[in-house]
């Protein structure tokens, strides 16, 4: 199911009804904590969350209480109150958390892209400023 903020009017509803919330914002001090322990609690327990976007967003201990205590299904994180991941956070140990580095856009197609037009952006610069490429 689909749900659109626009239908819904407010964010209680948003929680309680879906399956897959997957978070796309820019922090801000209007979206920092914006999902806390009473959004969370309000998910269903087959309910997964998804952020992509900034860590601070999400509540982090609020988080980790439900994760613990599978009060919702899962969740997948890239990103984090504190980057680099400590090696004794909870999010490294917890079965129904996948965690990437804020890395979660990569795929080998698009690394072969951006390193190819950054070497001939490179390139060209050079070659217009007349410096000998080794």
């Amino acid at each position: 199911m689909v749900i659109c903020l626009n239908l819904i009017k407010s964010l209680p509803p948003l929680f309680e009804l879906a399956d897959i919330l997957t978070i796309h914002l820019v922090l801000s001090s209007r979206t920092r904590g914006l999902v806390g322990a009473a959004e969370l609690e309000r998910m269903k327990p087959t309910a997964r969350l998804i952020n992509a976007s900034r860590g601070p967003i999400v509540e982090e201990q609020a988080l980790i209480s439900v994760l613990k205590n599978k009060q919702i299904a899962g969740a997948a994180i890239d990103v984090f109150d504190i980057e680099p991941l400590p090696p004794s956070h909870p999010f490294r140990t917890l079965d129904n958390v996948l965690a990437t580095p804020h890395i979660g856009y990569v795929s080998h197609g698009l690394y072969k892209t951006f390193y190819e037009d950054t070497a001939s952006n490179i390139r060209k610069w050079l070659d217009t400023h007349h410096a000998p490429v080794a």
